[in-house]
């Protein structure tokens, strides 16, 4: 029988069978995946990756059940109808390792071949197969594999990953602990924390294990990529990224970063088309460790959470080490998810005066339920990276400079050119000192330097306003007025 006389019955078997087998469905950006009835974890049909792309998997269903063994024509042309029926069906989302479920629920990814998840709910937490209604889980190469955890754990999981991680304060400690339940939230920024500490402090194993809470024992810290396009492929195909042994942030690792913590979506132009776009969509925990990066932006000490380390008065093994971590992982993982579980329970007001309420509000609710002076920590990280800001940015000292010769709660307006002209007058003194390389040069670079100390001025008691009279535009500073300490009344 000639081949193209064949080719027909062979697509409608392929056809067939698959869609006997397997549920097919598509993503708001337009990507179609093939789910096998009953099992949660979702390929799309174009994939040709490592981690299984659905064509292969459709080849050895159908050799395994009998069906028979098939060209690459009748596979392509039966995937490409397949394809097509597709995209007239409803959308649902696809995640990497944490998603929401049904009633308030969280599921994380345990990476199990039998798919096997952890469904974290009000009333505590348990290991089952989510509905693939529910819960539709991508995989990929950075998705490792994590062991079941352990239930009625009593908090020795705490204890011991405390006891592994050399951690300086209990505040640190408190922090750390805030972030790994954070990271079990799907629709929660938080911050990145910054491990710091002397040299041989052991930060970028405390890194990993962080990582490896979340991600399994595959999980691992790396350089970050030399371009924005390399580190958001990295960060969209994981959870969590870390990132190691930095030494340097500059304005666009910078920028990156702080889109990263808070999300972004990144629109490049499809391969091989003319007008075809591909959207990557990303918001993802980050952690860096490193010793000292510089000079921070304002903009990114706002999502950063330094956690500092010591150096250990012990030294032991790594593989002594890490064979203990791998060992007691399940009572770690159990540890921190009946953690998560009493803090999404707490109740706990709101913090309206940092950026990132969401983490302060977390950090407020495992204070109520476990009392580690959480939120208070909090406040101190970032006031120390306020200082750090102003240490690493002369302008911002002399803006602050100029700000103590003013009356409290009373306003001084000037043009930008104004502003440059008194700033630049103020940090050359009577000496004429030389200006520093970086400082402003006309009154529109002046204010959107600014703009960005804006939320650091904030933070020292101090506020910058703009705003326009008939004439011109002009920036207002005002020196808050420091509240009167209240009196007690009189004993009679």
């Amino acid at each position: 029988m000639p081949e193209d006389e064949k080719n027909p019955a062979a697509r409608e078997v392929i056809t067939d069978y698959a869609q006997s087998h397997f549920r097919y469905f598509r993503t708001v950006d337009g990507m179609v995946y093939a789910q096998r009835n009953g099992h949660p974890v979702a390929r799309p049909i174009r994939s040709q990756g490592t981690t299984g792309s659905h064509r292969q998997e459709l080849m050895v269903g159908l050799f395994r059940d009998g069906v028979g063994v098939f060209n690459g024509t009748a596979l392509k042309e039966a995937l490409d109808l397949i394809e097509a029926l597709a995209l007239t069906e409803d959308v649902q989302p696809v995640h990497i390792r944490v998603a929401p479920g049904f009633d308030g629920a969280t599921w994380l990814d345990l990476g199990r071949d039998d798919g096997k998840s952890v469904r974290i709910h009000p009333g505590g937490w348990d290991i089952l197969i989510p509905d693939p209604r529910e819960v539709c889980w991508r995989r990929t190469q950075l998705t490792g594999e994590l062991p079941l955890p352990a239930k009625d754990t009593d908090g020795k999981g705490i204890d011991t990953l405390m006891r592994l991680v050399n951690f300086s304060s209990a505040q640190s400690e408190g922090l750390a602990l805030a972030w790994l339940v954070g990271c079990l939230g799907p629709d929660v920024p938080v911050p990145a924390p910054f491990l710091t500490g002397p040299q041989g402090a052991g930060k970028s194993t405390a890194g990993k294990m962080l990582v490896r809470i979340i991600e399994g024992m595959s999980g691992d810290l790396r350089r970050p990529p030399k371009d924005e396009e390399n580190l958001i492929t990295a960060v969209a195909a994981g959870w969590i990224t870390g990132l190691d042994n930095l030494s340097h942030l500059g304005p666009d690792l910078s920028d990156l970063m702080c889109c990263i913590v808070t999300g972004a979506e990144n629109i490049k132009r499809a391969l091989f088309t003319d007008g075809d776009v591909v959207r990557s969509r990303y918001r993802r925990p980050l952690l860096l460790t490193g010793i000292d990066v510089g000079v921070i932006r304002p903009d990114l000490a706002e999502r950063l959470l330094p956690l500092r380390l010591e150096r250990p008065r012990a030294r032991r093994t790594e593989a002594e080490l890490w064979t203990e971590f791998a060992r007691d992982l399940p009572v770690i993982l159990g540890s921190v998810l009946d953690l998560a579980v009493s803090v999404r329970a707490a109740q706990a007001d709101i913090p309206t005066d940092l950026r990132m309420a969401d983490f302060a509000h977390l950090c407020a609710q495992l204070d109520a339920a476990r009392s580690f002076g959480a939120l208070d920590a909090y406040r101190t990280s970032l006031d120390d990276l306020n200082d750090d800001v102003i240490e690493g940015d002369l302008l911002a000292q002399t803006v602050l400079k100029h700000a103590a010769g003013v009356t409290p709660g009373e306003e001084v307006r000037m043009t930008s050119a104004e502003w440059l002209h008194t700033l630049t007058q103020l940090y050359a003194g009577e000496d004429f000192r030389p200006l520093p390389k970086g400082w402003p040069t006309t009154g529109k670079v002046l204010s959107d330097r600014l703009k960005r100390l804006q939320p650091t001025f904030a933070a020292r008691g101090v506020q910058v306003d703009w705003g326009r009279t008939n004439t011109a535009r002009y920036i207002a500073l005002t020196r808050q007025a420091v509240a009167a300490p209240a009196q007690s009344a009189p004993m009679f």
